[in-house]
């Protein structure tokens, strides 16, 4: 085992580094397999309705669990690109810095960003999101406003549902991280 002393500063960061890509690469896997369960979870509530000879209430079981998935989505999805940020602005500078080198460390964290279609790639990433995790608990609700006789409780719960999903909606705009 090593004293402290015969730690350096570079050793330290990059270990760092390592620790933090580690995590990254965690929660993306985490976070796209969010989108993945929204979908199983849409499929899911949409046959409990079919199979009850579409009992349209059954459809506001959705937008519930799209709120938590969307959610849990959008704060791995924050924490990934905070992540880049410290590793682009904080990490790669202080590293540099402990090498002596004024050469660019960690060039991929930046030259990725330099794409002349991620502005594009981040607007339909952010509509796919949208749709995943707002479009489709709205239509639920709009599906069960327009489908028949509406029980009062229901439709209060729908009014809280909508608004719960309005607000992650434009969360997940304010969080798009749509600057190249």
């Amino acid at each position: 085992m090593t004293s402290g002393a015969d730690v350096t500063l570079g050793a330290l960061l990059l270990s760092e580094y390592e620790r933090l890509k580690d995590e990254q690469r965690g929660r993306i896997a985490f976070r796209d397999n969010l989108v993945y369960a929204m979908l199983a979870s849409a499929a899911a509530v949409l046959a409990a309705a079919l199979r009850s000879g579409f009992e349209s209430g059954f459809l506001l079981l959705l937008p519930p669990v799209s709120i938590l998935l969307g959610w849990t989505f959008l704060i791995n999805d924050q924490k990934i690109s905070a992540m880049g940020q410290y590793l682009r602005g904080t990490l790669a500078p202080r590293l540099a810095a402990a090498a002596g080198t004024e050469e660019e460390v960690f060039g991929w964290e930046t030259a990725h960003r330099g794409d002349p279609r991620r502005a594009w790639r981040k607007r339909m990433q952010l509509a796919a999101d949208l749709i995943a995790f707002v479009l489709t608990p709205a239509a639920a609700i709009l599906t069960y406003l327009l489908s028949g006789p509406l029980i009062a409780m229901l439709v209060v719960v729908s009014v809280l549902e909508a608004a719960a999903t309005a607000v992650l909606g434009v969360q997940i705009v304010l969080y798009a991280d749509l600057a190249s």
